[in-house]
Order: structure tokens, then sequence, then C-alpha cells
């Protein structure tokens, strides 16, 4: 078993010698570890332990950085100490993930971006024993370190970045926090939208169901959360819309639509869900909302990074039908 040690320690040697978590552990987080998530850190440092589990004991105030309380996301800095409660790590079996191999969009030494299609989640946790990050990992086994930059949705297709370097890593985070990434999608929506450009500025907060379901919801005590929506064009009782993230919350553009009353075709959270069983017939099967363009400064390099990938052919076609 393994004791709860008198100094605090890295979180290599953490990973390296602990059994178990039968006693509260102080790690004091390196240089390798900055910027990280503290949510992903414990989900890496504490091998074993269900994903359910560390939300839990983070939202109940059992971890404490610099002896305060923190949410999921507060970004590690060297120096910072974690203070992580008991914790009994299940006999872990082994599970084989299949290698997955996606199509690239652009990758060199420092990144890799692919097109997810839907349907496929980019990490394993709530239900999902493995995705994207899981499977790319095991189909590039020579790969030292792979992460993902950022998350899509299950159900959301299109453009996602993950990293091959701890550097790139922290610098495309910061990136992402200072609004410097432009991230645009595609959706479809219900009704008619009337103005060329739109800035929805609403906050948003998130919740949990009584089936303990995430959820995020308007309400002024959120979080800031913008978008910029513009129309490219009406689709008989539809809009066909851009995206345009200036902030990157959970479901921002889905909650943002559906609370102007505008919800996402086949959107099964927020959506009207009986418009989504007839558009179903009619060949929706997913959320229509697509990753579709990025552009950023490369974070090792400096030069820009331009990408676009098209509607995949299930959205276009369903398109094709509404115009016929």
């Amino acid at each position: 078993m393994y004791k709860q040690p008198s100094r605090n320690v890295s979180s290599a040697q953490i990973i390296n010698k602990m059994k178990d978590l039968s006693n509260v552990v102080s790690i004091e987080v390196d240089a390798g570890s900055e910027g990280q998530r503290v949510d992903n850190f414990l989900m890496r440092v504490c091998k074993g332990v269900p994903r359910s589990h560390v939300y839990r004991i983070l939202r109940t105030g059992q971890v404490r950085v610099n002896s305060r309380r923190v949410d999921a996301t507060y970004r590690l800095q060297p120096g910072d100490r974690v203070r992580i409660p008991p914790m009994r790590l299940a006999e872990r079996t082994k599970k084989t993930v299949p290698p997955l191999e996606l199509p690239v969009v652009f990758e060199d030494d420092a990144l890799l971006v692919v097109n997810k299609p839907a349907g496929t989640a980019v990490h394993g946790g709530s239900g999902v024993s493995f995705g994207v990050i899981e499977q790319m990992r095991a189909a590039r086994p020579q790969l030292r370190f792979l992460e993902l930059a950022h998350r899509l949705d299950r159900e959301t297709s299109g453009l996602l970045v993950l990293v091959k370097k701890r550097s790139a890593l922290t610098a495309l985070h910061a990136a992402l926090r200072e609004g410097r990434v432009r991230k645009e999608y595609l959706t479809l929506v219900k009704g008619v939208w009337r103005n060329d450009k739109q800035r929805v500025d609403l906050p948003l907060k998130k919740f949990l169901t009584q089936s303990g379901e995430r959820r995020v919801s308007v309400d002024r005590e959120g979080r800031e959360s913008q978008t910029v929506f513009r129309k490219k064009r009406g689709l008989a009782d539809f809009t066909l819309l851009s995206a345009e993230l200036l902030t990157g919350r959970t479901h921002q553009i889905r909650v943002h639509l559906t609370h102007l009353g505008f919800p996402i075709a086949g959107d099964d959270k927020y959506g009207d869900f009986e418009l989504n069983r007839v558009l179903a017939k009619r060949g929706l099967k997913r959320m229509f909302l697509h990753a579709g363009d990025i552009e950023f400064v490369h974070p090792l390099s400096g030069e820009a990074v331009k990408l676009r990938v098209p509607l995949p052919e299930d959205l276009s076609r369903f398109l094709d039908s509404l115009e016929s």
C-alpha cells in the first residue's frame, strides 16, 4: 500500500509509485503539467479511477489546489500543490482499444488535425469506453505525447486538433483562452432567421438533471458566452447559419440557438424532439452541426494555419433534399 508522502512529490513519481490512493496525497505540479486542466491532470495521475468519480470529488471540494477549492477547468501552474483525497483504485482489467486513423487534414511535428465524423466521442467517459484520443494513441504508438487541444460534441463532425508536444499544447490552450483561435461551424436551424449577422451575448451555466446528466442553460450567473451568427441561406422552414465562437463554452452554439427559438435540426438534447423524429424519416439521422473552419497561429512556428473541411455527404444530401 502506498503511504502518504512526508513531502510533496512530482506527478511523475506519483504515477510510477502509486498502487492506490487510500491516503491523502499532495502533489507539487512540475513544468510538464503547466497549463493542463486539473480534471485532465487528475485522470492522468489517478489511473483506474472512474471519470465520474474524478468530477465528483472536484464538485464536492475534496480536491484542493494551494488549499483552495477549484473547478474542473482550473489550469495548473508549476509549483501548485494539489491535494488528492483518499480513493481506492479499482482493479483494472486490460481493455484493448482498437486503433483508429481518421482523415488527416494537417500534420507536422507538433500538430495533428483530423476530420472527425459524427457519432464518435473525442474521449472515453460517460458510458463510452474510448474515443478519438485513445484510438489515435493506439494507432500511433510511436508518439510519446498526444493530447486533445479542444473538444467537439460526439454528434458534431469536423475539424479536431490534437497536439504532439506539451509546449505546443500549452501555447494553443493560451491562444484558445485569449480568443486567438477562430472557429466557425455550419448549422441548420428551425425557423426563418432575419438578420444577415447577429452577435449573441448570453451567459451560460452548467447544471445536472435529476438523472445526473450534464446540461447547460442561459443564466445571468453563468459564464460569459459570445457567438456570432451569419445567415447563409433560407431553406423552406429552415435557415443555414454559420456560427463563429468568440468563447468556447460547453454546448454554446446549441444553447444559444435554442434560447433564441431556433433549435438545431436533429439536436437530441436541446432541440425540437417532435421535429427531429420527422427529420429522421426524411434522412437527417444526426444533429446538423459541423466544425468546418479553424484559423490560428501555429504554436511553435508562428505561421498562420487556416483549415477547412466541407460538409459531410449526409448533411449535404439533406440540404439538397430541402431545396428540391
